[in-house]
């Protein structure tokens, strides 16, 4: 079983850039299929951000051009760069790991780190 260990939220004002940062652990990440998921207050869990084994990426609509996926191997790490956050991005974000890209984009049953908090002032 896979532990995922996420960080880099906060505060920030809109407009401004975060980069979040996942930590693997029990799984290499080489072989498998990454992605970003968040959750606001009453809101389902979606997958915002996702990159498959051959470098493929997908991004929700809601942040296309914005938010930047990305994962270095060696350090079995995945990030996320935010940048021109609004306000609708508040939530909690989640990565996920999984061998199928497939999954990673369509399914909701993942293994799940706590989440960081990220916050954004208007």
């Amino acid at each position: 079983q896979v532990q995922l260990v996420e960080s880099g939220g906060g505060l920030v004002q809109a407009g401004n850039s975060l980069r979040l940062s996942c930590v693997a652990s029990g799984r290499t990440l080489s072989g498998s299929a990454v992605g970003w998921f968040r959750q606001a207050p009453g809101k389902e869990r979606d997958v915002v951000a996702a990159m498959s084994t051959g470098g493929i990426e997908y991004y929700s609509d809601s942040v296309k051009g914005r938010f930047t996926i990305s994962r270095d191997n060696t350090k079995n790490t995945v990030y996320l760069q935010m940048n021109s956050l609004k306000s609708e991005d508040t939530a909690v974000y989640y990565c996920a790991v999984h061998s199928s890209f497939g999954a990673i984009l369509g399914s909701r049953n993942h293994d799940w780190g706590q989440g960081t908090q990220v916050t954004v002032s208007s």
